[in-house]
């Protein structure tokens, strides 16, 4: 099994749910992963975010606001098969958010209410599998209302009928006031069937430690799960010297892939901001080495 960093195009797009996780995991901290907006006009117009994550250095794509019942992706050619066609112009893997909301959950805020094809359901698992995900991501979007409880009854429906990599988890409160960063939870995700756990980056919300992270990061390795921190507080927008302090910290954690979010500008972070991750994290070589390398190969 070859590292992703090593890995083509062509050989990333074809990997099976174990060959990717245990690739990731190759890379000893060294994978990068960018979320973008995809229900609105993306940053360069005719084409569409994840391509230019993918030029600035990105070695997975998270699509956010994707509607399964809708699959819809702006800056993409005309299809019946949008996903597909999105690989194939990417050469990654490619995964999408779906939210498990919690409707009896007590809101710190007003609920947002969002589509039924982003709602974590036996439903969209399906439809997820059938559009030709990699991945999915169980979180929760800013005041929709996920908590942790609701997050490991989807993880169990999503190992029924999505088969793909199951990342659980949240970036920050999706409006509930809870741990963010709880170490039952995440021992009851993985139990339950989850392959990567997402959890805030450290310096990204209020009072999260390196212990705190650095802790999770080893009972997530002891039960062979990988580890996500993510960047999802809108810092995806700050300057390139917080996005090198964020990306260090967190390597040193013990995290295996590092995501930054979509609140840059047009639904994708500043370009620049995930180019500035992926140096921090494994140098120029290697970031030139993925910008450069041709979908092709």
């Amino acid at each position: 099994m070859k590292r992703l960093l090593n890995c083509t195009s062509s050989e990333m797009v074809n990997m099976t749910k174990e060959e990717l996780k245990q690739s990731i995991l190759a890379c000893e901290g060294r994978t990068v992963m960018t979320e973008t907006v995809v229900a609105i006009p993306p940053l360069l117009g005719d084409l569409t975010n994840a391509e230019l994550a993918v030029s600035f250095g990105s070695d997975m794509v998270l699509l956010n606001v994707f509607d399964c019942n809708n699959p819809q992706i702006m800056g993409l050619p005309e299809t019946n098969e949008p996903i597909k066609l999105l690989k194939k112009l990417i050469g990654r893997p490619v995964g999408c958010n779906l939210e498990p909301i919690d409707e009896d959950a007590k809101m710190m805020e007003s609920r947002q209410k969002i589509s039924s094809g982003r709602h974590a359901t036996k439903e969209t698992f399906i439809k997820a599998k059938e559009l030709g995900f990699d991945f999915i991501c169980l979180t929760g979007n800013p005041g929709t209302g996920v908590s942790n409880a609701s997050i490991e009854k989807a993880i169990q429906l999503a190992k029924e009928y999505f088969g793909g990599m199951i990342i659980a988890g949240k970036m920050h409160s999706s409006g509930i006031d809870e741990e963010l960063v709880d170490l039952v939870s995440i021992e009851r995700f993985i139990d339950a069937g989850a392959d990567i756990i997402l959890m805030p980056a450290v310096y990204t919300v209020p009072g999260l430690s390196e212990e705190e992270v650095r802790n999770a990061c080893k009972l997530i390795k002891s039960k062979g799960a990988l580890s996500l921190s993510s960047i999802g507080t809108s810092q995806e927008g700050s300057d390139e010297a917080t996005i090198r302090e964020i990306a260090l910290v967190n390597k040193r954690c013990g995290i295996d892939i590092q995501h930054i979010g979509d609140a840059g500008w047009c639904g994708i972070a500043l370009p620049e901001n995930i180019m500035a991750l992926s140096i921090a994290i494994r140098g120029k070589r290697w970031t030139y080495h993925k910008m450069a390398s041709s979908i092709n190969r």
